[in-house]
């Protein structure tokens, strides 16, 4: 599958400051790209430098094949980009700001009228267009930028915290459009928000210190968590150890962890080896033995969990190797 959006061994440093080191990446058509990292990681240059705001150090940057440096036309005539905090036009209106863009996007008469329509329709901007964008909310400004991004129908989008400022019902709309939009083009989603990758993303890349630190899906990532997959039993405290007992003979088990007790309740986790499946053998084994319990779950791992244990972990290396 031909990739849309590819980077190849990026670096750019400010100073003493090394902000990207190395990445490379490549998004097919059909592929939402979460990309993830704590404050300071380097997501927002990398972000430029791939869309040709920046110039790397070194390395290179091509959308639909054509070269962000060298081919800057070609490549920016199929790229959609919201930056950073979208910086906009205060003193314009929406309708005057799209028509503006419109027309250095190329388009002319029927077809900008057109394409600012659909661009408004998608973004829910109807309300304010004739407001000045100074005047508007957070969340309509950020509703601009996105619809400034797509308004001449890119190939490839690049979206730096696209629901920042939005209110729930917001993000929800802004997260269907980015799904709907990602049928025919690569997307690159820069968010902290982890929900929104498990919400949108079809593939995760989490950086830290300018480096990728992991690449996967949402599920791939959340596997990493010891517990992902872990069997959490809740029953009454006398009947615990009979229940500990039972799951020692399940070969799939690593061990069984208390995790807390509450109004004589315990909670009892089953730790699996090698993210084996093993909630169909412990509901086997408890009825086998008609061992009466208060409830039967799987745990799923969080992503703020891995999150937090990668970053961490590569910053720990990083520390240990200074």
């Amino acid at each position: 599958m031909t990739a849309l959006i590819e980077a190849d061994e990026l670096t750019k440093s400010f100073g003493a400051l090394k902000a990207v080191d190395g990445i490379s990446l490549a998004v097919p058509r059909g592929q939402v790209l979460g990309f993830l990292g704590p404050n300071g990681a380097g997501k927002s240059t990398t972000m430029r430098l791939i869309t040709g705001f920046l110039e790397p150090d070194t390395g290179s940057a091509r959308i639909a094949g054509f070269d962000v440096q060298e081919q800057a036309k070609q490549a920016k005539r199929r790229l959609g980009y919201l930056p950073e905090g979208a910086p906009l036009y205060a003193e314009m209106t929406p309708k005057g700001l799209l028509a503006f863009v419109a027309e250095l996007r190329g388009l002319r008469g029927d077809d900008l009228v057109r394409a600012i329509g659909k661009a408004v329709e998608r973004t829910g901007l109807g309300p304010v267009l004739d407001q000045t964008i100074e005047t508007l909310s957070k969340g309509y400004k950020r509703r601009v930028g996105i619809a400034q991004a797509i308004l001449h129908d890119p190939e490839v989008l690049i979206m730096d915290e696209p629901t920042d400022g939005l209110d729930p019902n917001q993000k929800h709309h802004v997260r269907q459009l980015i799904m709907e939009m990602a049928k025919e083009k690569a997307i690159v989603v820069s968010t902290h928000i982890l929900e929104e990758v498990e919400a949108v993303c079809t593939r995760a890349v989490v950086i830290n210190k300018g480096r990728i630190v992991a690449d996967g899906t949402a599920e791939d990532l959340m596997r990493r968590v010891p517990y992902h997959g872990a069997v959490t039993i809740r029953v009454a405290g006398d009947k615990a150890d009979a229940v500990r007992g039972a799951l020692a003979v399940v070969a799939g088990i690593k061990e069984v962890e208390t995790v807390g007790a509450v109004n004589g309740v315990l909670e009892l986790r089953a730790i699996p080896k090698n993210g084996a499946g093993i909630v169909t053998d412990v509901a086997s084994v408890i009825r086998q033995k008609a061992l009466v319990v208060d409830e039967i779950f799987v745990e799923r791992g969080k992503l703020d969990d891995v999150f937090r244990q990668i970053t961490s972990s590569d910053l720990d290396e990083r520390n240990n190797h200074a």
